[in-house]
C-alpha cells in the first residue's frame, strides 16, 4: 500500500496530518525526521510540536492513542497484549486504555436497531432505555424488557463506526509499510504483519455475530457448572450491530466498597473466579481474554457472572501441550527444560546468544528457588520473565503473549478483591492434570494416527517432489530459501524422510515380485527393506514429536 498515493484520496491527507499532529503534539514523532524520503517527511510533517512536559513516554503513547479515536485505542488494547515486543512497563500502562466514546442519540440507536431488525423497537420490546448505561469505542448498552418481562441488555453499535475504522485501518497499513521500509530498528516487530493481523481481528469485532457464537460455545462449555453465570443470547434478536442478551443482576467487580459491603466470602469468590478461568484455558482452550473486575458479578450464592466476550482467546493443542511442559519445568524448577521451550516457541530476526538467554533463565528460577508455591506473585513472575524474553529480542507467538497477558489480568484482578487470594494455588491442580494427560493413552494413539497420517502422505508426494526437485535442478531453475533457526537439523530430517521413503518404495516393489531369495514365499531383501524403512520412519516421527511438542501449534 503506498502511502503518497493514499494520502492523496479524499479525506485521507486531512486524517494523515491530524495523525502526525497528535504524534508531534505528545513528543512521539522524532523518528520521522529518520526516514530518508523527503516527500513522506514532509507529508507527515506538523508544525505542532510541543510535547506534554513532565509525563513519562508511556504515558504520552496512551494519551496520544486517545486522542486519535477508537482505531488506535484498539490498537493500543492489543498491544497491551504484547510485553514481549513493547515491554512491561508500556504493556501495563495500554492495558488502562479507555475509550469514553459519547453515546449515540435515541433516534440514530432506534433506527440502527430496527434497520438490523426489520421491526419497529416498541414490537421487539415492552420497554427500551434510550438512555446507554455504557458506551465503548466500538458500541453502547441499554436496558430493555422483553415481551414476556425478562430484563435484557441490549448491545448496539456506534453508527458509522465502520466508515470510521476502515480508513484509519488503511493508514496504519500503509504507515507499517513505511516503518518497515525506512526503520530498520522495527523490523523484528514485523509492524505490517502486526497491522494486518490487528486488523482482521478488529473487523470481527465489528460484526456482533462473532461476539453471540463467543456467547453459546461459553454456555455449552459451562452448562453443568453451577457456580459460572454466562448471559443467555436471544439469536433471534441479534445482528451483525446488535446483540440482545441476558442481564444479569449483582455487584460487578469494579464496585469494591459494595463488593466488601456484600457480606461475601470473596476469597472464595475470587477462587470461583480463577478456577474458571483456568477451566476455560486449560481444559476448553477457549477463554475469556479481558478478565479486569468490571467484566465480573457477584451473584447471589457466590455464583460468577461474566460479562463482555468480545475479546477471547483460543489455544490450539498443540500450544496446551507445550504449555503443559512448561508448567511442568516450572514446577521442577527445571530451567534448561523451560529455555529450551520458549527457544523452540519464539521467534527471532536475528541471532542470539542461547548461553546467555539459559543464564538469565537460571537466574530468573533461582529467585524463586527457595519460595513455597503461595508466596510466588505469579503476575510479577510472568512479568519478569516477559523482559528476559524481549531483552533477548524475542517474540512469543501472538496465542502465547496474549494468554500471559490474561493470566497477568487475572491475577491482579482477583488479588483487588482478596488481597490472599494466590493464582499459584489454583494452578496447582491444573498443572497436576496436565501431566497426567501428557501420559494418557488416548493422547499417544492420537499422536500415533497423525504421524502414520503425516508418513504416508510423505511416501505418496515423494516420487513427484523429488521428480519436480530433478526436474528443476536440470533447468537451473532451483532456488533454495531458508530461514530456520535449526537448519542443519531440518536438511537432515529432509534428507533422511526422502530416503526412508526410496527405501519403502523399492523395498515394496521388490516384495511385490517376490525376488529371491524367499521366505515362506516372501522376499527376503523386499521385506528387510521394509521393516527398516519403518524402523527409520518411526525415528524420524519421534523426532517430529519432540519438536511439535514445543511449539504453538502453527
Amino acid at each position: 500500500m503506498d502511502l503518497l498515493g493514499l494520502a492523496k484520496r479524499q479525506g485521507q491527507l486531512n486524517r494523515l496530518r491530524e495523525i502526525a499532529t497528535v504524534l508531534a503534539r505528545y513528543g512521539l514523532a522524532d523518528w520521522v525526521s529518520r526516514i530518508p524520503s523527503a516527500e513522506i517527511r514532509h507529508l507527515l510533517a506538523s508544525p505542532k510540536t510541543l510535547a506534554v512536559a513532565g509525563h513519562p513516554w508511556e504515558e504520552r503513547v496512551r494519551l496520544a492513542l486517545t486522542d486519535l479515536g477508537a482505531t488506535f485505542i484498539k490498537l493500543g488494547q492489543m498491544l497491551s497484549t504484547r510485553p514481549d515486543m513493547v515491554g512491561v512497563g508500556l504493556a501495563r500502562e495500554l492495558s488502562r486504555l479507555q475509550a469514553s466514546t459519547p453515546a449515540d442519540s435515541a433516534f440514530k440507536v432506534r433506527e440502527l436497531v430496527e434497520a438490523e431488525l426489520s421491526r419497529p423497537v416498541g414490537e421487539l420490546f415492552l420497554e427500551f432505555d434510550d438512555t446507554a448505561f455504557a458506551s465503548a469505542s466500538i458500541g453502547q448498552v441499554h436496558r430493555a424488557r422483553m415481551v414476556d418481562g425478562t430484563q435484557v441488555v441490549v448491545k448496539v453499535q456506534h453508527a458509522g463506526i465502520v466508515e470510521q475504522i476502515k480508513p484509519d485501518l488503511e493508514l496504519m497499513g500503509a504507515l507499517a509499510q513505511v516503518l518497515d521500509r525506512y526503520l530498520p530498528a522495527v523490523h523484528p516487530y514485523r509492524p505490517v504483519e502486526l497491522v494486518a493481523n490487528f486488523g482482521r481481528t478488529l473487523l470481527r469485532e465489528l460484526d456482533f455475530g462473532s461476539e453471540k457464537r463467543n456467547l453459546e460455545e461459553f454456555a455449552r462449555n459451562f452448562s453443568r457448572d453451577k457456580t459460572v453465570r454466562i448471559p443467555k443470547v436471544y439469536p433471534e434478536l441479534c445482528a451483525r450491530r446488535v446483540l440482545v442478551m441476558e442481564m444479569l443482576v449483582g455487584v460487578p467487580g469494579s464496585k469494591k466498597d459494595e463488593m466488601h459491603a456484600s457480606g461475601v466470602d470473596l476469597n472464595e469468590f475470587a477462587r470461583r473466579a480463577a478456577s474458571m478461568y483456568l477451566g476455560m484455558i486449560f481444559r476448553d482452550g477457549f477463554y475469556h481474554a479481558d478478565p479486569h473486575p468490571g467484566n465480573y458479578i457477584l451473584m447471589p450464592e457466590t455464583v460468577v457472572g461474566v460479562i463482555d466476550f468480545g475479546m477471547v482467546g483460543r489455544i490450539s493443542e498443540g500450544f496446551r501441550d507445550s504449555l503443559g511442559q512448561m508448567l511442568i519445568a516450572v514446577g521442577n524448577r527445571d530451567a534448561e527444560e523451560l529455555a529450551d521451550i520458549l527457544l523452540d516457541m519464539c521467534e527471532s530476526s536475528e541471532e542470539i546468544s542461547e548461553g546467555l538467554f539459559r543464564a538469565d533463565v537460571g537466574d530468573f528460577f533461582a529467585d524463586y528457588a527457595f519460595q513455597s508455591v503461595k508466596d510466588i506473585q505469579l503476575a510479577e513472575a510472568l512479568e519478569r520473565l516477559t523482559e528476559v524474553i524481549r531483552r533477548h529480542k524475542l517474540l512469543l507467538p501472538a496465542e502465547v503473549s496474549l494468554l500471559l497477558k490474561t493470566l497477568i489480568m487475572l491475577d491482579g484482578s482477583a488479588n483487588e478483591l482478596s488481597p490472599s487470594f494466590n493464582l499459584m494455588e489454583i494452578l496447582d491442580p491444573f498443572q497436576r492434570q496436565m501431566l497426567r494427560d501428557r501420559f494418557r493413552p488416548g493422547k499417544w494413539i492420537g499422536k500415533w494416527r497423525r504421524g502414520i497420517h503425516e508418513i504416508g502422505r510423505l511416501v505418496s508426494r515423494a516420487p513427484r517432489d523429488l521428480e519436480g526437485l530433478l526436474r528443476r535442478l536440470r533447468s537451473g531453475r532451483l532456488e533454495i530459501r531458508m530461514d530456520h533457526r535449526n537448519l542443519q537439523a531440518a536438511v537432515n530430517r529432509l534428507v533422511a524422510g526422502i530416503l526412508t521413503s526410496a527405501l519403502f518404495l523399492g523395498s515394496a516393489l521388490l516384495w511385490s515380485r517376490e525376488v529371491p531369495p524367499l521366505l515362506w514365499g516372501v522376499s527376503v531383501p523386499g521385506s528387510l527393506g521394509c521393516v527398516t524403512a519403518l524402523a527409520m520412519g518411526g525415528m524420524i516421527l519421534m523426532a517430529i514429536w519432540r519438536d511439535g511438542d514445543r511449539n504453538h501449534g502453527e
